[in-house]
């Protein structure tokens, strides 16, 4: 869930290609699906539920406009989580932005649903996104963009061998790096923090 009590600041962060991948299992009763045609709307609730939008027909406009003008490569690359009742409750996408001319892989939109999260999940679904990435793309550097909002899951970036960027940026997201750092050394564990400075 965003903590939406604090300001928001932009942070992008990256993983350098040739790192290990941490492993973690699913809990029992979970299993990864990837998407195919009618889960949009899944993603959509799942993306709502922790605040990234304000409504699922927003979230819905999103997917459509931003990832369904290449549905082949959606159902290679979005990712979800369920439970033995088919519920969907974990989501990320191993994406692409642009950065100028040169094309920038990044993870996009990871959420858990906030009734699932405290099970791993998170770290799960992001690990195996990178290792995704890696089997579409080969073992290149990842870039994502988060924010301080977010502080929660920074930690889980961390552990997958994400490092901040404190000045460069990818896409068109800018980097408040220097603005976030108070929020994020207030919010977030002294173990983290050290990684941070």
């Amino acid at each position: 869930m965003l903590d939406k009590t604090i300001p928001y600041f932009n942070i992008v962060m990256r993983r350098m290609g040739r790192k290990p991948v941490p492993h973690i299992s699913l809990p029992s009763g979970y299993s990864y699906i990837y998407y195919k045609n009618g889960l949009e709307k899944d993603w959509a609730e799942i993306v709502t539920s922790v605040g990234e939008f304000d409504s699922i027909q927003s979230a819905l406009d999103y997917f459509n406009e931003n990832y369904m003008l290449d549905p082949k490569e959606v159902e290679r690359r979005t990712l979800f989580i369920q439970t033995d009742q088919k519920e969907k409750v974990a989501t990320i996408t191993s994406w692409w932005n642009y950065t100028g001319v040169q094309r920038t892989l990044a993870l996009e939109w990871v959420a858990v649903k906030p009734e699932y999260q405290g099970l791993s999940l998170g770290k799960a679904i992001v690990f195996q996104g990178v290792r995704r990435m890696i089997e579409i793309e080969g073992d290149r550097d990842i870039y994502l963009h988060t924010q301080t909002w977010s502080y929660r899951a920074i930690g889980i970036y961390l552990l997958a061998g994400f490092e901040f960027m404190k000045k460069d940026t990818f896409g068109n997201y800018i980097n408040e790096f220097d603005r976030a750092l108070p929020y994020l050394e207030t919010k977030m564990s002294r173990y983290l923090c050290e990684r941070i400075t």
